[in-house]
């Protein structure tokens, strides 16, 4: 940390580091310290940097023409969104902050929430109605506590129905914006039918009222183990990369291992990201037989150098890894897992058999970091004055080939569509996902048809709760 640290500081002082710059007349040149900041950092690190003549390290011959150019930008995020290569198709996800206190806290898993996720799906039958299933609901959330359950069917917010205007984009999404609402509850009528021409949504007359507040969300979910012929299946519902949970998480290990489990399954249906090292624990943890071999690697600029995480015997305090040795794993999948869940698949693809189930995944290959307006870009030292902070894409990773995630998504081997009308409970062997994991460890197939027969679905989402939280996750490298 220390060499990575004299790195970048000797790369900073490359640039100017005052906030005001002083002409050939020695007249002082007015420029935003925030400015600065933004520019030099994305100069350093960002990714596509080499693509980006504008920040190349000798792009500027006088401390006025940077100042003019700082100058030129209207608002820090102006600058920032300047800078970005191909914002449409190839980088989809760095962004600036105003506020890293709160930034900060997603990335502890500290959110504002009522503890609703929910899918958001065409109503059958009418021009724009809209109708919303919950697909998740938080332990010891408001919803948990009101008595919302994964399944139950919404139409409206407020007594206002729910639209979207498919020609013009047009809706009323914004009712899930309100710290508290109520949440008109329904049902959903087939009409006993296989056809959908005559399904409609009917009111329950059932109203709940939903507040949000601050929520530390736990990353492990649901954890089970199950008996299939014989052999123990260990099952582990993980929804996010999240540090603070490594004890906890080694500690599920445990249990596997106590209880004998031959196969696991790993469920990232939901799993947007997060850290590279919690990856990389939860590589090791599955495997255990590669130790100290390369488990997936980040390409950075042409300013910095490369970083590889090994497959480990230690979580981060020095504890011992739980490890299962297994050369199989069955990861569940859809196109909510991103970054950190498919870079475990394209990880580990290269050492065991990965049996992705489910739909194609979010196709994210690229690591962020958090910088900080401080002399080597971290949290130390940090500019008193304002609290902009930035997370910009830093690194492309892949696998020990040198293989990335493509940007189309990790297509499963097995194909598996929730049913927005068949959800099931996690972590019971009937959920019909978790079911459908389960039979084809059985190699059951009559029952891997069944199961997908009983859950085909043919609305198609229009939007989910994690499209209102789009920095949620990530890929976050550990500097």
């Amino acid at each position: 940390m220390k060499l990575y640290k004299a790195l970048i500081f000797s790369l900073a002082v490359s640039f100017l580091f005052t906030g005001c710059f002083e002409d050939n007349d020695d007249n002082l040149i007015s420029a935003s310290e925030i400015n600065d900041f933004v520019y030099k950092g994305m100069s350093i690190f960002y990714l596509y940097k080499d693509n980006m003549p504008v920040l190349a390290n000798d792009r500027f011959t006088s401390d006025a023409e940077y100042a003019d150019y700082l100058n030129s930008f209207s608002s820090p995020e102006a600058l920032f969104e300047s800078l970005i290569y191909d914002r449409q198709n190839v980088d989809r996800f760095s962004w600036i902050v105003d506020d890293y206190f709160e930034l900060e806290r997603q990335f502890q898993g500290i959110t504002g929430t009522n503890g609703m996720e929910f899918t958001l799906f065409p109503e059958p039958n009418t021009s724009n109605g809209v109708f919303g299933v919950v697909r998740l609901v938080l332990p010891n959330s408001d919803a948990d506590i009101k008595g919302i359950k994964r399944g139950d069917i919404f139409y409206a917010i407020d007594g206002i129905e729910l639209f979207f205007d498919a020609g013009t984009g047009a809706n009323n999404f914004d009712l899930f914006d309100s710290e508290t609402y109520t949440l008109n509850l329904g049902s959903y009528d087939d009409k006993g039918t296989q056809d959908d021409a005559d399904d409609t949504v009917e009111p329950l007359s059932v109203d709940i009222s939903l507040t949000k507040s601050e929520y530390i969300e736990n990353p492990i979910y649901e954890t089970g183990v199950f008996d299939v012929n014989g052999q123990n299946v260990g099952y582990l519902m993980f929804n996010g990369f999240t540090s603070g949970y490594d004890d906890e998480l080694n500690d599920v290990f445990a249990n596997f291992k106590a209880n004998n489990v031959q196969h696991l399954i790993l469920d990232l249906r939901y799993n947007p990201g997060g850290r590279v090292s919690i990856e990389t624990y939860l590589a090791s943890m599955i495997t255990g037989q590669f130790t100290g071999q390369l488990f997936t690697k980040l390409i950075r600029n042409s300013n910095l150098e490369n970083t590889d995480y090994d497959f480990t015997d230690e979580i981060e305090n020095g504890g011992t890894i739980n490890s299962l040795g297994l050369n199989k794993v069955y990861v569940l999948t859809t196109q909510r897992s991103a970054s950190a869940s498919e870079g475990l698949i394209n990880g580990l693809e290269p050492y065991i058999e990965v049996v992705q189930i489910g739909t194609t995944t979010t196709g994210k290959t690229q690591a962020s970091i958090t910088l900080y307006d401080s002399p080597d870009f971290t949290r130390e030292g940090v500019n008193p004055n304002h609290t902009y902070a930035m997370q910009p894409l830093i690194a492309d990773g892949v696998n020990k080939d040198g293989t990335k995630v493509p940007s189309t998504g990790l297509i499963p081997d097995l194909e598996f569509r929730e049913s927005g009308l068949n959800y099931g409970v996690i972590g019971d062997e009937n959920e019909p996902f978790l079911a459908f994991a389960l039979a084809e460890i059985e190699n059951a197939t009559t029952k891997l048809m069944t199961i997908k027969e009983a859950s085909k679905f043919n609305l198609k989402a229009l939007k989910d709760s994690n499209d209102f939280m789009p920095n949620k996750g990530g890929l976050i490298a550990d500097r």
